[in-house]
C-alpha cells in the first residue's frame, strides 16, 4: 500500500501547515504500520515530537491536525488514541480500487525506480585454486537478491565477482607444483580442484616454515608480474579450472555474475601510489607506504596503518581495492556502489572508503556501502565446521539439502500412498532443497548470526521455503481442479471484500511496493521473507476457512482473484529472492 502511504504523507503535511503554519511544513508524520489491527492500518505519530516545540498537548495538537486533514477518499474519518497517535482504517471500497489495478499490472504495483542508476553489486568472491566453502554463501545469495531487487527496480546493476585470482599465493602454489606435480602447470585439469586445495595447504605449510622456499615464492610472483610465458600458462590453467568449477554451482544456484578479478585492477594500481603520494595522504613507515586515518588504532592504542605499498614494492588488497574504486567510478560511471563481504571486514572498507574520499575519488553524489553480514554456526553454536574441523564445502552442503528433501518427500509419498515419477522427485528435491538453503540465510537479519539446521529449513511449517511455496501450489491446484484459467477471469470482475480475512488478505498483498522500495533503500532482504511468510500465512488462513470453488457468484470469481494475486506476489517475491516455484509439491 505505498501508494497510501504516499497519499497519506502528503494529506498530512497539507494538514500540519494548515493547524500549525508553514514553519512546519516538511514535517516527518512518522507515518507507517499499525502494529496492531485494532489501531487501524496506519498511525501517524508526529504529535508526540511537536509537543515539545508548541508547548501543547500531544492529543491537542493532533486534533489540531485531524481537524484540518481531508482523506475521506481512501479512509474513514480518522480516530485519535493515547497520547495522541492518529490512526487510520482504509476504505474496503478503495482497496478494491487498489487491487484491481494491481492485477491488471505485470509488475503488481511495484513502481520503476524515478531515476535509474547504474550500481556495481560486489559479492561472492572466491578465491582462485580454493573450493567455495560455506562461507561463501552469504554473501553470493545475499548478493543475488540486492541485485535482483534492484534489477526489477529498474536499476542497471553490474554483478560483479571480485575474485582472488592474483598475489604471493599464486607465487607459492606455482613454485610447490614445479616441486610436486609440475604436469598442473602445463596440462587443463591435470589435478581435481580438490587434490589442487590439498596440495596448495602443503604449498602455505612450507612457505610459512621454510624462508628459502618463502624467498622463492616471492620470485614467482616477480615472474607473474612480469608476465613471463610459462608463468601465465600455469596461472591460467589454475584459473580456468576454478572458474569451471565455481560456474558449477553458480549454475547450480541460478547466479548471474560477471568475474572482474584482481588481476584486472593491475594496470591501475602504480597510479593509486602515486596519486596518493601527490595528495600528501602516503606516510612512509618501516620502509611501506601507508595512510594513517583518524579512528583506527591497535590493540595498544598506537595509529593502526593501511598498507598501500609494502617494503618489497608490492601491493596490498588495499590497493587493488582504491583501484576498483577509482574504475567503478571514472570507468563504469556507477552511481552506487555495493560491496557484500563478512562482518569481519567491516574495518577494512571503511578505512579503503575514507582514503578514497580524502582523495577525492568519491563524488557526493554516488554512494559507496558496504553491506556486512554474520557468520553461519552449527547447531553447536560455532563456526559450522565438518567433524573433522574442516571448513564445509558449498557443494556438499547443497548437495545434502537435497539429498534431505528428496528423503522426506519420499517418505511422505509412501505413507500418502501416492505415486510420483523419479524426475517429478528429482526436479522437487533439487529445487526445494536448493530454495530452502537461500531462503534459511535470507530470511534472516544479515547483521546476525544464524545457526544452520537443515531440520528447520526444509519444515513444511514456520519462516522456511517449503512454507512459502505451499500457498502457491494450493492455488495452482484449484485452477486445475475447477478448470480455472487465471488470466480470463474477465478485466471488470469485482473484488468483495466482506470478510475479515480477505480484507487482512487485501491489505498485505497490496503492501509490496513499499517492501520491495525498502529491501532497495536499506538491502535487508529478511524484510521481503518476511512479507511472503505473513502474506502466506494470511493467504492459508483464508483458503482454510472460506470456499473458493464452492462459493457463490460474485465471491467466486473474487476469491479466485485473491487467489491469483497471491500467487503472483509469491511468484514475483521468491524470483527476486532468487527461488523458483513448483506447480505441484
Amino acid at each position: 500500500m505505498n501508494s497510501t502511504i504516499a497519499y497519506l504523507t502528503t494529506q498530512l503535511d497539507r494538514a500540519i501547515v494548515a493547524a500549525l503554519g508553514a514553519d512546519y511544513a516538511g514535517t516527518d508524520p512518522l507515518l507507517g504500520l499499525s502494529s496492531n489491527p485494532k489501531f487501524g492500518d496506519y498511525q501517524a505519530n508526529m504529535a508526540m515530537g511537536l509537543a515539545k516545540k508548541l508547548g501543547q498537548q500531544p492529543r491537542a495538537i493532533a486534533q489540531s491536525i485531524v481537524d484540518n486533514l481531508d482523506v475521506a477518499e481512501i479512509c474513514e474519518a480518522p480516530q485519535i488514541a493515547g497520547p495522541g497517535f492518529i490512526n487510520f482504517t482504509v476504505k474496503p471500497s478503495y482497496l478494491t480500487t487498489q487491487l484491481q489495478a494491481m492485477q491488471l499490472d505485470r509488475r503488481l504495483g511495484v513502481a520503476v525506480a524515478d531515476k535509474s542508476q547504474r550500481v556495481v553489486v560486489d559479492f561472492s568472491s572466491p578465491n582462485i585454486a580454493k573450493e567455495m566453502h560455506v562461507g561463501h554463501l552469504r554473501s553470493t545469495i545475499l548478493g543475488d537478491c540486492i541485485a535482483r531487487v534492484l534489477e526489477f527496480r529498474g536499476h542497471d546493476v553490474l554483478r560483479l565477482n571480485h575474485v582472488g585470482d592474483w598475489g604471493t599465493q599464486f607465487g607459492m602454489l606455482i613454485l610447490y607444483l614445479r616441486e610436486a606435480y609440475p604436469q598442473a602447470l602445463i596440462t587443463a585439469d591435470a589435478l581435481d580442484l580438490g587434490d589442487l586445495v590439498a596440495l596448495y595447504k602443503k604449498a602455505k605449510q612450507r612457505f610459512d616454515e621454510d624462508p628459502q622456499f618463502q624467498e622463492a615464492a616471492r620470485k614467482e610472483v616477480v615472474k607473474l608480474q612480469a608476465k613471463d610465458p610459462d608463468t601465465i600458462k600455469a596461472w591460467n590453467l589454475l584459473c580456468d579450472q576454478s572458474r569451471r568449477e565455481f560456474q558449477v554451482i553458480y549454475d547450480r544456484l541460478n547466479i548471474q555474475i560477471v568475474e572482474r578479478g584482481e588481476s584486472f585492477y593491475n594496470p591501475y594500481l602504480a597510479a593509486v601510489v602515486d596519486d596518493l603520494r601527490t595528495s600528501g595522504l602516503l606516510v612512509e613507515s618501516n620502509g611501506a607506504q601507508c595512510v594513517f586515518l583518524d579512528g583506527f588504532v591497535n590493540r595498544e592504542g598506537d595509529p593502526l596503518p593501511l598498507i598501500i605499498q609494502k617494503t618489497d614494492g608490492g601491493y596490498n588488497y588495499a590497493t587493488t581495492d582504491l583501484a576498483a574504486v577509482r574504475y567503478r567510478i571514472e570507468i563504469d560511471q556507477t552511481d552506487r556502489i555495493i560491496y557484500i563481504t563478512d562482518s569481519g571486514q567491516a574495518d577494512h572498507f571503511a578505512q579503503v572508503f575514507q582514503v578514497a574520499r580524502l582523495a577525492n575519488w568519491i563524488p557526493a553524489d554516488v554512494e559507496i556501502t558496504h553491506v556486512p553480514f554474520g557468520l553461519v554456526l552449527g547447531e553447536d553454536g560455532k563456526k559450522i565446521k565438518t567433524r573433522s574441523g574442516e571448513t564445509i564445502k558449498l557443494k556438499a552442503l547443497l548437495d545434502e539439502g537435497i539429498d534431505t528433501f528428496r528423503q522426506d518427500l519420499e517418505a511422505r509419498l509412501v505413507g500418502d500412498q501416492r505415486q510420483e515419477t523419479p524426475e517429478f522427485i528429482a526436479n522437487s528435491a533439487e529445487v526445494v532443497g536448493l530454495s530452502a538453503v537461500k531462503y534459511a540465510d535470507l530470511s534472516q537479519n544479515r547483521l546476525s548470526n544464524y545457526v544452520f539446521s537443515y531440520d528447520k529449513m526444509l519444515a513444511l511449517q514456520g519462516n522456511t521455503a517449503p512454507y512459502m511455496m505451499y500457498p502457491y501450489v494450493r492455488v495452482q491446484g484449484i485452477s486445475r481442479k475447477g478448470g480455472i484459467d487465471f488470466e480470463n477471469l474477465g478485466d471488470n470482475a469485482q473484488i468483495i471484500l466482506n470478510e475479515e480475512l480477505e480484507l487482512a488478505l487485501a491489505k498485505q498483498l497490496l503492501q509490496l511496493g513499499s517492501i520491495v522500495t525498502e529491501v532497495e533503500r536499506d538491502l535487508l532482504p529478511n524484510r521481503l521473507c518476511q512479507y511472503l511468510f505473513e502474506l502466506s500465512q494470511k493467504y492459508n488462513q483464508f483458503y482454510d476457512k472460506h470456499s473458493v470453488l464452492q462459493a457463490e457468484e460474485p465471491i467466486r470469481t473474487s476469491r479466485l482473484i485473491l487467489s491469483d494475486l497471491t500467487a503472483k506476489t509469491l511468484k514475483l517475491g521468491l524470483d527476486l529472492l532468487g527461488i523458483p516455484v513448483l506447480e505441484r509439491m
